[in-house]
């Protein structure tokens, strides 16, 4: 473990300061407000970018660990026998750490939140009210990425809940608060059933006792640490042998089971997984350009983490016994997303379903169980999450200077905004999976992983890509090619402050598709070290 630095904590809260002054700027100085707003957001972009060029890729488990006792609430119990010197609390901790699982997420949240602070040009009223909420939601997304306590992660979860509420309800398109509500009801009932499958875990494997001389201390914790240290003990083995089911907080193999289903499910929803997704269509297609860049690029990716984090590793016995049921609900995703985003008319559906049909193969990745696979996984929430940022930001563009995203309403733009249209050609061409684009190397990766274990549905998956390639080239040549739809006299191709996050997600995509160690380095330890952890459990178990 790396001595810490508070860099955690630095990151995840330095977006508050850009908070901070913007409540002493009057509402109407629009250029200054935009100026923090913007600024703000280039802190932990920068303080990131340091902590992932530092993480040394060499170590396994938990770097930069930032642990510090946080809430203890004195519990009234009496129970029989119980010496009258024992006192019971609940305790939750601060506790933050990066692994190389969460680290590259971390960046690409620093990345896309700053890319889509400058795509906020595009707001037009209440910049104040907006930049505050945008800064707010950053700090919650950071949050959920480095949290290794379970009430504090859930903390940071909802925080992002509201922000985006508020950030679709006021500032989206005309289904604006049909969409925020929508969004809220579908997230909350996903955060509510988290909720509960962490409290039981709490109440359960979160259970702990510590005896000195002035008596005995009993606690229950949601430190991360505890829970995998009650459910685990020695070389893997679960807590369901032996003289451990005699211990009152004694997981089941049927509560098992109950509380991974339950976070399937509620993780499942953010991701989201068929049938969970139809309030991600009415978000990315109501919401802002920028705040749909943040909720596609990265709030998405939060559902597949918490899978991976809370679901497969707390429960690992049970997830591989699911295997072939997360990889058939993968298939679902990307066929279903294809084959619906092939025959829409508007743009931004087609991107919503193709969101939902890349998710599919993150969930191929993990129901690999492999090293190849789960790296392929990772792979892809970072490289979707580049493109889908990038296509979103061009939708924008598009939008602000035609007034439509209907695909039989454009046409020509390669004539009248070249640049715009050559960049949304490279984004089009990653979401396809070109070689030498940051796509094709997560879609290769979770496949092979997969066909290790599943071949059949691999091949069956497969032809998502196909599909893909069709659905893809269908939009991005319409809308670029053929005689112009619109007049072009008026018609502007990209700003600077369009261009400079056009260009840095474009560099990104490249760079990780001819030089993908830039992020399997960080990965490979900690993906081979889950592996090898489940493994065992498996093992063991069985």
């Amino acid at each position: 473990m790396q001595d810490s630095l508070h860099i955690l904590s630095l990151i995840t809260f330095s977006p508050l300061l850009g908070v901070l002054v913007l409540l002493f700027v009057p509402k109407h100085q629009g250029r200054w407000i935009k100026t923090v707003g913007i600024a703000a957001t280039f802190i932990p972009l920068i303080l990131s970018a340091w902590l992932y060029a530092v993480f040394n890729h060499q170590l396994e488990g938990m770097q930069f660990k930032e642990d510090y006792s946080w809430i203890r609430i004195p519990l009234n119990h009496e129970a029989q026998g119980l010496n009258q010197m024992t006192s019971f609390f609940l305790e939750f901790k601060y506790t933050m750490a990066v692994d190389g699982l969460s680290l590259p997420l971390v960046f690409l949240t620093a990345l896309v939140a700053s890319m889509a602070a400058l795509a906020s040009i595009y707001i037009k009223k209440r910049w104040k009210s907006y930049y505050i909420l945008f800064l707010l939601l950053e700090t919650g997304m950071f949050g959920v990425f480095m949290a290794q306590d379970l009430f504090l992660f859930f903390v940071f979860f909802e925080v992002t809940l509201i922000p985006v509420f508020f950030l679709i309800g006021i500032w989206g398109y005309m289904e604006r608060e049909r969409a925020a509500n929508k969004f809220l009801l579908y997230n909350g009932l996903g955060s509510a059933i988290m909720l509960i499958a962490f409290l039981i875990l709490i109440c359960t494997a979160g259970f702990g006792q510590v005896s000195n001389d002035s008596g005995t201390s009993i606690f229950y914790s949601g430190d991360l640490s505890v829970i995998t240290g009650h459910l685990f003990q020695g070389e893997g083995s679960y807590v369901n042998q032996g003289d451990l089911e005699g211990n009152p907080f004694f997981l089941s193999g049927a509560m098992k089971w109950t509380l991974f289903i339950m976070l399937l499910v509620a993780f499942g929803i953010k991701l989201p997984i068929f049938p969970f997704h139809t309030w991600m269509l009415r978000v990315h297609t109501e919401a802002p350009p920028s705040i749909v860049m943040i909720h596609s690029g990265i709030l998405l990716k939060m559902g597949a983490y918490g899978l991976i984090r809370f679901g497969v590793l707390l429960f690992p016995e049970q997830a591989t016994a699911w295997a072939t049921v997360l990889a058939v609900l993968g298939v679902i995703n990307i066929l279903y997303g294809a084959v619906l985003a092939f025959v829409q008319k508007d743009f931004k559906l087609v991107l919503a379903y193709s969101s939902i049909s890349h998710m599919g193969i993150v969930l191929l990745g993990i129901a690999a169980f492999n090293t190849v696979g789960m790296s392929g996984a990772v792979f892809q929430l970072v490289s979707h999450g580049l493109i889908s940022a990038l296509m979103f930001l061009l939708v924008g563009a598009i939008y602000e200077r035609t007034q439509t995203t209907m695909l039989d309403q454009l046409g020509g733009l390669a004539k009248n905004v070249p640049f715009l249209s050559g960049i949304l050609l490279l984004a089009g061409m990653a979401s396809l999976g070109l070689p030498g684009l940051s796509g094709f190397v997560s879609e290769f990766l979770a496949f092979v992983g997969l066909f290790q274990t599943a071949k059949i549905i691999t091949v069956v998956g497969t032809v998502g890509v196909i599909l893909t390639a069709v659905y893809v080239l269908r939009g991005v040549l319409s809308m670029t090619y053929g005689p112009p739809a619109l007049p072009s006299d008026s018609m502007r191709d990209a700003r600077l402050m369009e261009a400079i996050p056009m260009v840095t997600l474009a560099a990104f995509i490249v760079v990780l598709g001819i030089y993908p160690a830039v992020l399997s380095d960080p990965l490979q330890q900690t993906v081979s070290s889950f592996d090898q952890f489940i493994q065992s459990v498996v093992k063991i178990g069985g």
